[in-house]
């Protein structure tokens, strides 16, 4: 009889103890890939698209020190003639490469987090005629002897996921300095990866 009482008491604290013992559990970082939208005001408001990667470093359970990078390939433009009928296809090759770096606040770890973050960094335009993955290493080359310009950019977005699995939105101001503060929309959205 106090055997099973004793298993029975053990049982029920194994039931009612384990999950707030998982729920305790803090993350280390994050790892992430991602589109990447930027709509470039001083282009016309032309529309780069590109991808990019993060790594975050929890510091605690609202607090992530993260760093990414992202590259926009060159994009075709289009021009109609005023005639209506007439239309024209080139390619810009104006390529964007940025990289920022700061803190991200988040409401805490679980399955749905809405975050704000304040990054600096740079961005980086070049011109290369070379294709959009032989652009890359033009783009990186030049960032120290070409047209790189330093970046503010405040924003904020959500998280959603599944203990290691999840996807994440964010949305900002990406702000560069080139005879004044350019205010550029940027977008980005992709899986991440908690460990």
């Amino acid at each position: 009889m106090k055997r099973t009482t004793g298993t029975l008491i053990l049982a029920l604290a194994f039931v009612l103890f384990t999950p707030a013992m998982f729920a305790q559990t803090e993350e280390h970082g994050q790892v992430s890939v991602f589109a990447d939208y930027t709509r470039l005001q001083n282009a016309n408001d032309a529309n780069f698209v590109g991808v990019g990667g993060r790594l975050g470093f929890n510091t605690g359970n609202h607090l992530v020190w993260e760093g990414e990078m992202a590259y926009d390939p060159e994009r075709n433009v289009t021009t109609t003639f005023s005639n209506g009928f007439t239309t024209s296809f080139n390619t810009s090759r104006l390529r964007l490469l940025n990289g920022m770096f700061g803190p991200k606040i988040q409401t805490g770890i679980g399955p749905f987090r809405v975050f704000g973050t304040v990054k600096g960094g740079f961005l980086n335009f070049s011109v290369s005629r070379g294709s959009a993955l032989g652009g890359f290493p033009t783009a990186v080359n030049s960032v120290t002897a070409g047209d790189t310009n330093g970046v503010f950019y405040p924003g904020g977005g959500i998280e959603f996921g599944w203990t290691h699995f999840g996807f994440r939105y964010d949305i900002g101001d990406e702000i560069y300095f080139d005879n004044g503060a350019q205010h550029n929309l940027k977008m980005t959205l992709g899986p991440t990866f908690r460990f």
